[in-house]
């Protein structure tokens, strides 16, 4: 068994005294592990930091096994992610959430492809510039496992206009006017994930945050006996405090 992929780096760890346990996203083969041998030299663990991208070889004598990876580097992104504190957090969230939350070996080429715009957005400027676009990957996260949100009209009224919150149990918007009443009970719906033109505030990716970050843990950790990784924690409370 073997194939060859495009794959980000998630996290890597050591095996014996020369040998890694590598962790990527691939773009056609899911969320994929393998043993790079001489994982640990001087030339391979430089590409093999999270963050970069892989031109990746996977072999293996049935494919329910391990395998190995023969990495290759494609897109070198690790050494200016890790400059940033907060490109840093982004880098840590991404991997986090993509380790716990994607089902191994399971092809999602569409979150493979809008996580690496995501980590390239991160090398330029703060969080208040990529913040959005790292919400909009985990709505697309949800959506790809079968739990995407319905933000399309209200789930009170069928009204398409004044959309403001999300309701925690239906995953559905509801307007300000049917929600006004329940406000405290239901998430805010930041402008953005309409498709508003206007600026993103710092307020607007901190509830972004809050609302993808409920969904992930409530439908696709909790049933599976996770929590929500701290690095995807620090990167919210990071996002409440620049937005304070």
């Amino acid at each position: 068994m073997d194939w060859s992929d495009d794959g980000i780096v998630l996290s890597v760890r050591p095996l014996g005294e020369s040998g890694a346990v590598l962790e990527a996203l691939t773009r056609d083969h899911g969320r994929h592990m393998g043993l790079v041998r001489g994982g640990a030299s001087r030339k391979l663990k430089p590409i093999l930091q999270p963050g970069n991208t892989l031109h990746l070889h996977w072999r293996a004598r049935l494919s329910e096994h391990l395998g190995s990876f023969t990495p290759e580097p494609a897109r070198a992104r690790a050494g200016e992610l890790m400059e940033g504190r907060q490109s840093l957090a982004g880098l840590n969230a991404f991997a986090a959430v993509a380790g716990a939350a994607m089902p191994e070996r399971e092809a999602h080429a569409n979150v493979f492809e809008a996580g690496a715009i995501l980590l390239d957005a991160m090398l330029d400027d703060g969080l208040d510039h990529w913040g959005a676009l790292y919400v909009r990957w985990e709505a697309g996260l949800l959506d790809a496992l079968g739990f995407g949100l319905d933000l399309t009209r209200c789930a009170a009224t069928g009204s398409e206009e004044g959309l403001r919150y999300v309701s925690p149990r239906s995953g559905r918007a509801v307007s300000q006017e049917a929600g006004a009443a329940y406000r405290e009970r239901l998430l805010p719906l930041p402008p953005f994930l309409l498709g508003s033109q206007n600026a993103v505030t710092g307020a607007d990716i901190a509830a972004g945050l809050r609302l993808t970050g409920y969904f992930l843990l409530d439908r696709v950790l909790v049933p599976h006996g996770k929590d929500m990784p701290p690095a995807r924690l620090r990167l919210e409370d990071m996002a409440r405090s620049e937005s304070s």
